[in-house]
């Protein structure tokens, strides 16, 4: 179940509430800055929920800002506090894409195309060692063995029967066919994606490669809703060495619209688990 408090969803909402009173006071992040001696760069990291957010920071900023309600600024101080609790990852040490996990954790829903893997929500152990194990290969067996461990850990919101996460997955041919770590783990990778697939809350559905040219050919991405009506949605793009989130409108607008045509384009639910069926014998013959 999704945590009450959760650092990073905190810290997002923290932002915009700050972002929403400078704006109020007419006041760009750069006048901002220059106000309190610091970086363009904190206080756009402060307003997007990229970074920690002290009480200190808060109270420098609701100063500049003029608010004189000690009742906003108290609110914006304990969640300040609370944005700095530690999160169930923390607890694996440091996870390069922890601020994905934790709005993750929150998420009401996830919206998923993978274009070369198993989404990792969906994968077995057995995949997920191999899978990382290929793709870091100058790693320690240690950092291996707490990725993967973080990554099955991750996947408690799919098995939740309170709140599990409601997840449709596009997944490309590609990511069937490619064969990580054998044969055999393969096709019980195959089989557990059929399994998954039975669940109410988790619809998955193939693309193939005769589908020809189509609006997910640029890569993969996310889209995570959130069940309270301030936060916004987020478009997670996974990257090698910085991941990117795009919050505006417009642009998770647009990949929503991306994605509706990538469900559209791909087999059904019911050809998509004929599909996987067809290519799971393959790899047990």
């Amino acid at each position: 179940m999704a945590s009450s408090v959760n650092p990073t969803v905190r810290r997002r909402r923290l932002g915009l509430e700050l972002r929403r009173l400078r704006e109020l006071r007419g006041m760009t992040a750069e006048e901002v800055a220059e106000r309190l001696l610091v970086s363009q760069s904190k206080i756009s990291r402060l307003e997007n929920g990229r970074r920690s957010i002290s009480q200190r920071d808060v109270r420098d900023l609701c100063s500049v800002y003029e608010v004189d309600d000690h009742r906003v600024v108290d609110s914006l101080m304990q969640m300040a506090k609370d944005s700095r609790q530690q999160g169930w990852w923390h607890a694996f040490g440091d996870i390069p894409y922890s601020v994905y996990i934790g709005l993750e954790t929150d998420a009401a829903s996830l919206r998923v195309y993978e274009p070369q893997v198993v989404p990792g929500l969906l994968q077995t152990r057995p995949y997920a060692e191999a899978l990382i194990t290929g793709a870091l290969p100058e790693t320690a067996v240690t950092d291996i063995d707490k990725r993967v461990s973080v990554r099955v850990r991750r996947q408690d919101r799919i098995k939740d029967s309170e709140q599990p996460l409601r997840m449709w997955a596009v997944i490309d041919e590609a990511a069937l066919r490619r064969t990580v770590g054998g044969k055999n783990l393969m096709r019980e990778q195959l089989e557990y994606l059929i399994e998954m697939s039975q669940l109410p809350h988790v619809t998955i559905q193939v693309l193939p490669f005769d589908m020809g040219a189509h609006p997910g050919i640029n890569g993969q991405y996310a889209i995570l809703e959130f069940p309270d009506a301030t936060d916004s949605s987020v478009v997670y793009i996974e990257g090698v060495t910085s991941d990117l989130y795009l919050e505006k409108g417009n642009d998770v607008h647009k990949y929503s619209v991306m994605y509706e045509h990538l469900r559209a384009q791909a087999l059904n639910v019911e050809q998509t688990t004929s599909f996987i069926e067809s290519i799971a014998k393959e790899y047990a013959r």
